[in-house]
């Protein structure tokens, strides 16, 4: 799966004092363009930015999988060492997921969940800056 990953740099409300700035990482599915996925994102945006917002990065990632559990507040990012056998050739490949959990003994538990009908190993497993995954809508 190609996404666009955009940081962002903008003033918000970030609590009950006066808005504060923010530097967030947001994942976009689904854009054609990268102003495809600046259009999405800012229209998500929008209703939380007081005064400027700059966009500091645009750029392709790829993801084998996610993972979304919508009761987790964290997105964590894993390498995965997917294990296939061809005959008598084994060959390894190392692949990028993101599960969504609370706390990382959780995004393990359904990391290992997910990935049980596969034949692998889960090499690293952190948490990611991505705040949000948002889909483009064409």
């Amino acid at each position: 799966m190609i996404f666009h990953e955009i940081k962002v740099n903008y003033s918000r409300q970030t609590g009950e004092d006066n808005p504060g700035k923010v530097k967030e990482t947001y994942l976009v599915d689904g854009a054609v363009s990268f102003a495809d996925a600046e259009n999405c994102l800012m229209e998500e945006i929008k209703p939380f930015i007081f005064g400027d917002c700059e966009v500091m990065s645009c750029k392709r990632s790829q993801f084998f999988e996610t993972f979304p559990n919508e009761g987790g507040a964290y997105w964590y990012k894993a390498r995965v060492e997917m294990i296939t056998i061809d005959g008598e050739k084994e060959t390894r490949k190392n692949v990028a997921v993101l599960v969504q959990a609370n706390v990382l003994d959780e995004a393990v538990y359904a990391l290992k969940q997910a990935l049980k009908s596969y034949d692998c190993e889960i090499i690293s497993i952190a948490k990611s800056p991505v705040m949000d995954i948002l889909h483009a809508v064409h």
